[in-house]
C-alpha cells in the first residue's frame, strides 16, 4: 500500500503551514512569570495558565478558540498575543503501519522532523533536538549540510504534542487496537541531544509531569553518537532515562571513517563514560549499530565488537541502513545481515535488529526534510531553511 501523502491539495490531519510566517511568541517558550504577568495586566486570574496548560495537554487544544473553558473576550486576545503552536505543519506523510512522520517549519522557517510509530499497543514519538546536526556521521541526512541552532524547549515539546494529537482519541472507537497517547518517547531524530541537553531535560521534566504527557523516564531513550562529559551529567541528573550510543563500528579506524567526530574522542572514552552511566543509574546501555553494506557488515566485525562488549551489560540495536539519495552506501544484503547477527549471538551478544517502520514515507531521518527543503526552494518559498 502506498503511503498517504498530505499537502495543499487533500485534507490534512493538523493545519498546513500558512504563507505568512508565525511572527507571535511561542507559548510553550513563554515564562511563566512572564505570562501570569500578562494575565494580571489583562484583570485575569493566575488560575488561567493551568487552565490553558490543561487544555494543551490534557485536552488537545490547537487553538485558543476552542478553549470555551475560557472568557470568550480573553482568547482573541491570547491569539493575538501569542502563538500557541509557534511551528507549522509543512509535510504530513501517513504510511500503512500507522507510522506519521512530520515536516515542522519553525518560526525561522528552518525545518525539522518528528515521527510517530504505532505498533503492539505502544505509541513512540520520535523526536529532533537540533536544526541539522554537527556529528557528521557519513551515512545520515540530518547533518549532510551541519548544524544551524538548537531547538527551544517549546519547539520539543511541540513535536511530541503534535504527535500525541495524532494518536487515537479516547472518544474513537474505529481502532480500538491503536494507542491513545504517546507511551514512548525516543530522542533520535535529527541533532545530537546531548549537545542540547539543557532544554531537552527541561522539555522531558514537562513531558514526564502527570499534568504535562505524563510519559516515565524508563519510557525516554536518548541516544547519542557519544559526548563522554554529556553522558555523564546526564547520570548525574538521577532520572531513570535509557541511554544509546550510537557507535556503528567495533574500533577506532573503522568508526573514525563513519562518525568522524570520534577521532577527537575515541571508543575508548565513551565506553568509559557509558559504563559509569551504567554504574550511576542501573539502567543497561544499549549500543546503536546502522549495518552498512560492505563497510561494517562482516563477521570479523561482530567478533570484534562481542570482544569490546564482553563483560559489559550491553544490548546491541542493529539498524540495516535505509538508502538515502545522494549517498554511496547500500543496505547489508540479508546473507551478510543474518551471519553478522548470529556471529554476535554465539559470542553471547545481546541483540537485535529494528523493525523497519514507515519506510515508504522516509521515515529515515533527515530524508523527508530535504525534499520539503528542496521543493520550497524551486517554488520559490521564502525559507531559510535550505542549508
Amino acid at each position: 500500500m502506498r503511503a498517504t501523502v498530505y499537502n495543499a491539495e487533500m485534507t490534512p490531519a493538523l493545519p498546513l503551514a500558512a504563507d505568512t510566517p508565525v511572527c507571535l511568541p511561542g507559548l510553550l517558550d513563554t515564562p511563566a512569570d512572564d505570562f501570569r504577568a500578562w494575565l494580571t495586566e489583562r484583570n485575569q486570574p493566575s488560575m488561567r495558565a493551568a487552565q490553558i496548560r490543561r487544555q494543551i495537554f490534557a485536552n488537545r487544544a490547537e487553538s485558543f478558540e476552542s478553549m470555551t473553558d475560557l472568557p470568550k473576550d480573553l482568547r482573541p486576545e491570547l491569539a493575538r498575543s501569542f502563538a500557541l503552536f509557534s511551528t507549522r505543519v509543512e509535510r504530513h506523510l501517513t504510511a500503512s503501519d500507522d507510522t506519521h512522520k512530520l515536516v515542522l517549519r519553525l518560526a525561522d522557517d528552518r525545518m525539522i522532523e518528528c515521527v510517530l510509530i504505532q505498533d503492539e499497543g505502544r505509541a513512540t514519538a520520535c523526536i529532533s533536538t537540533q536544526v541539522g546536526c554537527g556529528m557528521g556521521c557519513v551515512f545520515c541526512a540530518s547533518g549532510l549540510n551541519g548544524v544551524v541552532r538548537n531547538l527551544t524547549v517549546g519547539e520539543i515539546l511541540e513535536q511530541l504534542l503534535r504527535l500525541r494529537n495524532l494518536t487515537r482519541s479516547e472518544n474513537d472507537p474505529g481502532r480500538p487496537d491503536l494507542p491513545t497517547r504517546l507511551t514512548h518517547i525516543v530522542v533520535m531524530g535529527m541533532g545530537e541531544p546531548l549537545a542540547n541537553l539543557d532544554n531537552l531535560l527541561e522539555a522531558l521534566e514537562v513531558a514526564g509531569d502527570p499534568k504535562g504527557l505524563g510519559i516515565g523516564a524508563r519510557h525516554v531513550t536518548i541516544s547519542t553518537v557519544g559526548l563522554p562529559a554529556k553522558i555523564r551529567r546526564l547520570a548525574e541528573v538521577g532520572k531513570q532515562y535509557h541511554l544509546a550510543v550510537s557507535l556503528h563500528a567495533p574500533n577506532d579506524a573503522l568508526r573514525t571513517r563513519i562518525v568522524p567526530t570520534n577521532e577527537k574522542t575515541g571508543m575508548s572514552a565513551i565506553l568509559q563514560a557509558a559504563d559509569e552511566f551504567f554504574d550511576k543509574t542501573g539502567r543497561q546501555v544499549t549500543y546503536e549499530y546502522v549495518v552498512l553494506g560492505g563497510l561494517n557488515d562482516r563477521a570479523d566485525h561482530a567478533r570484534e565488537l562481542a570482544r569490546l562488549l564482553a563483560g559489559r551489560k550491553a544490548h546491541v540495536n542493529l539498524i540495516p541502513w535505509n538508502d538515502v539519495e545522494g549517498l554511496p552506501y547500500h543496505r547489508p544484503n540479508d546473507g551478510d545481515l543474518t551471519n553478522f547477527i548470529e556471529t554476535l549471538r554465539r559470542s553471547g551478544v545481546s541483540v537485535k535488529v529494528r523493525k523497519r517502520k514507515g519506510s515508504e514515507i522516509d521515515a529515515a531521518c533527515g530524508q523527508l526534510r530535504r525534499k520539503a527543503e528542496a521543493e520550497a526552494a524551486t517554488r520559490g518559498t521564502t525559507t531559510a531553511s535550505v542549508v
